[in-house]
């Protein structure tokens, strides 16, 4: 029998929880940037709990969750790179198309 598994994306909710969880933060003034990031980029939730996750014993909420932001900012600039490079292709296909 074959058993079909969803896989979201990290919603709002399930990242509150995963500061909880690895950084024991309930409230951060980070949370509304990550929230805001997060409604644009689809990002899973084992990639959120890799930038949560403390690298160095320095490490504090503050810089993990600055971590994440800069990953959600860069994964939104490489989804807007793409879908630019996508629209251009297309052009270039429609043009290819015209001459013939």
């Amino acid at each position: 029998m074959d058993k079909h598994i969803e896989m979201s994306y990290c919603c709002v909710q399930a990242f509150k929880f995963l500061a909880k969880v690895y950084l024991d933060v309930d409230d951060h003034p980070r949370f509304d940037a990550v929230a805001a990031l997060l409604r644009e980029v689809d990002m899973t939730p084992a990639d959120v709990a890799e930038n949560l996750t403390p690298k160095a014993p320095g490490e504090d909420a503050d810089s993990c969750l600055a971590a994440l932001v800069e990953a959600l900012e860069k994964a939104k600039e490489d989804a807007l790179a793409k879908k630019a490079k996508g629209k251009e292709e297309a052009g270039s296909a429609d043009e290819l198309d015209d001459e013939e």
